[in-house]
């Protein structure tokens, strides 16, 4: 059996209900507060993390990165690729340079190194990074912020 102010709540679930409706029934305050304690979930995506190996991850951006036609495309991707847990293989950096090398921009390259810099956990990852790159930043001609400004690493 249900009482005037539960079956207009759970026809609200379905149909909005104008609040006038549910406040003019004399238990509806009880029953509100406590169907909203219930009701509101917060529901979080796991997005592609959940399902999605590092390899898979890296696969995925390189050929996203070697598409990239125009800088806000390029500057989106790079968001969205930073923005996992997981630092870019050397393969996926490469393709960023030179999407980055392609659409003309050169403080997009340089970002992204500052990108891996704060991306890895150590000065040492960094330096290997940097290492494995630096041919390919000597062909494009992509100083990292470190030598432009001469800082230490």
């Amino acid at each position: 059996m249900f009482f005037p102010a539960q079956l207009l709540i759970r026809r609200s679930l379905i149909n909005p209900v104008p609040r006038l409706n549910l406040k003019s029934t004399g238990s509806s305050q009880k029953i509100i507060r406590q169907s909203s304690l219930i009701t509101i979930q917060r529901a979080y995506s796991a997005g592609h993390a959940a399902d999605e190996s590092f390899s898979a991850f890296n696969e995925r951006y390189t050929q996203f990165f070697e598409g990239v036609q125009d800088l806000f495309e390029l500057q989106r991707g790079l968001n969205n690729c930073f923005a996992y847990d997981l630092v870019p293989a050397v393969p996926t950096v490469e393709a960023a340079l030179r999407a980055a090398r392609r659409v003309n921009d050169l403080p997009t390259a340089i970002r992204i190194f500052e990108g891996l810099k704060e991306k890895v956990e150590n000065k040492g990852q960094y330096q290997a990074y940097l290492d494995e790159l630096k041919p390919l930043r000597d062909e494009l001609g992509v100083p990292t912020k470190e030598e432009m400004y001469g800082q230490a690493i």
